[in-house]
């Protein structure tokens, strides 16, 4: 699969639920309505899709939500989709998580080969984790990621930049991740979806990130890279890789190699765009495969150059009218 600007599509994110046992505030509303189960791709459905796009050429899948691991049976879809990490058809297999189930699904995942996820986390005081996930448990999630470090899964945190709640923790939070042999990616918050909150009160340019951590840090700009937007930097004092997903302030759109699939089936080409593709009526159309495989194609021919994300203050509407956990990020 190759989009109109030669980029080669070999990553695929699946997002298998829109629900979430947290509510973070720069993510989505306290009282949000979510999907009828009616709508829901199944299981069975979520893996044929996933396998039609292996065989169309994706190395890398990554299963997000809202909250992957309280789908009923997610296991059963990740023990599924392994069967081409058996084959060698996938390269690798990874999952981003909030963490509140890590500590019930970590030895599972490990056994399945999935080998490193995502933990977001932006704060390690207690009470400021509950304001900012309205409810989360940060026990909960430190317990998960010692069942997933015990497990022997690697583990890369992301945390959300955020003005005025977490700018100052940051250094700490690097701290402590690359004490525990974790990375550490901090992310600019995107206009997506309505919140109850301004954005331009949330941003925090990582530019202006990076600027105060080179006050009391030595970072090295390296090539390393996992297949995601990131751009990263060596800490000399820690030892440990810190990432920087920009975008706003230096999109990364320019190696953009993925496409986002929702747990409907609709196939968004881009995070920051609303141009989608059904990909769910042609796959139920017929038992075999021809009508999706031409959907694909042709949605990949419509895969934009780039995203036009803005937060100012004469922009307060979202880019785009979707909640993250829609797209699953």
């Amino acid at each position: 699969m190759i989009d109109p600007f030669g980029r080669r599509i070999t990553y695929l994110r699946v997002s298998v639920t829109d629900r979430c046992d947290f509510r973070c505030t720069y993510c989505m509303a306290e009282d949000m309505t979510f999907l009828p189960k009616r709508d829901l791709l199944s299981l069975e459905e979520l893996d044929r899709l996933t396998t039609v796009f292996v065989e169309k050429g994706v190395r890398k899948l990554r299963l997000t939500g809202g909250e992957p691991l309280v789908r009923k049976n997610i296991m059963h879809l990740v023990r599924q989709i392994s069967r081409h990490l058996v084959s060698g058809a996938l390269d690798e297999l990874t999952i981003t998580t909030n963490g509140s189930q890590l500590a019930k699904h970590a030895a599972e995942l490990v056994d399945c080969g999935v080998k490193r996820i995502n933990v977001s986390i932006d704060t390690l005081d207690p009470a400021k984790f509950r304001t900012i996930t309205r409810w989360g448990n940060l026990d909960q999630v430190m317990a998960g990621l010692d069942a997933a470090q015990a497990a022997g899964l690697k583990i890369k945190l992301n945390a959300v930049a955020l003005k005025g709640f977490n700018e100052h923790e940051l250094p700490e939070l690097m701290r402590w991740a690359h004490g525990r042999g974790m990375d550490l990616t901090v992310i600019e918050t995107m206009p997506m979806g309505e919140i109850d909150a301004d954005r331009t009160d949330q941003y925090l340019p990582l530019s202006k990130l990076r600027t105060d951590l080179e006050q009391q840090f030595t970072l090295t700009d390296i090539p390393f890279k996992t297949g995601g937007p990131a751009r990263y930097v060596e800490v000399a004092e820690t030892g440990g890789r810190l990432g920087f997903i920009t975008p706003m302030t230096h999109n990364f759109c320019e190696s953009c190699n993925r496409v986002r699939l929702t747990c409907t089936g609709t196939l968004y080409m881009c995070l920051g765009q609303e141009d989608a593709a059904d990909l769910r009526s042609p796959m139920r159309a017929s038992e075999g495969n021809e009508l999706l495989s031409q959907a694909i194609d042709e949605a990949i021919t419509r895969k934009p150059k780039g995203h036009d994300f803005i937060i100012d203050r004469t922009t307060r509407r979202p880019a785009v009218s979707r909640h993250m956990s829609v797209t699953g990020g």
